[in-house]
């Protein structure tokens, strides 16, 4: 048997109040509270150490046991994120029509296309950073697992996880560049034996 509760839910069990907040409030401080990184361990301290070691019950014992210990972050991050919001109140009455049309384009249609064809930016950065060309397989090279050359060198593009799998579902028997899809782009690792062939073109 299994059974979920839901935060509103808990609060409701616990008798704890929730903040009435106007519609997209919420949202709005969180996404502040995101950039201004107010709410950091930094800021209000490690919550997950600090709920082990209170031996209290009840959320006034611990409100101001926590209190005590951190006496100036709730007014710390309350100011942090007003910091925040005082910014976009700045940028908000500069957004228009266009401004929104742009960033709509670069998310559905020039994102997309990176995600979809990074392929080619690992290509050619590989091959800058060796001062050779480079160029994509032919439809009969990748049957055999190849994804491009880098000079003269066949190589074959996996994602990171490729490596953890216990059976590959192929054998590839060129070498293998891996990459990782980070945050803010791509990390890319090259194999020692490939890294020195490489120089050598």
């Amino acid at each position: 048997m299994e059974l979920k509760i839901k935060i509103d839910e808990i609060r409701k069990l616990m008798e704890i109040e929730t903040p009435e907040l106007p519609k997209y409030a919420t949202q709005i401080i969180n996404l502040a509270n995101q950039n201004a990184q107010a709410t950091r361990p930094r800021v209000v301290g490690q919550m997950s150490e600090l709920i082990k070691e209170f031996t209290g019950r009840t959320l006034q014992e611990w409100e101001e046991w926590y209190i005590k210990k951190h006496p100036e972050a709730i007014d710390t991050a309350t100011q942090k994120i007003l910091e925040m919001l005082d910014n976009f109140k700045e940028v908000i009455n500069q957004i228009d029509e266009n401004m929104v049309r742009q960033w709509v384009r670069d998310l559905v249609i020039v994102k997309t296309f990176i995600g979809l064809r990074f392929q080619e930016a690992i290509l050619k950065k590989i091959a800058d950073k060796f001062g050779t060309d480079y160029r994509f397989a032919t439809p009969e090279e990748e049957s055999k697992g190849i994804d491009g050359y880098i000079g003269n060198i066949p190589v074959s593009l996996k994602p990171i996880t490729y490596k953890q799998k216990e059976m590959l579902p192929e054998e590839i028997e060129v070498d293998i560049i891996y990459y990782e899809k980070q945050k803010n782009g791509l990390k890319i690792t090259i194999q020692k034996n490939l890294e020195e062939r490489l120089k050598q073109l």
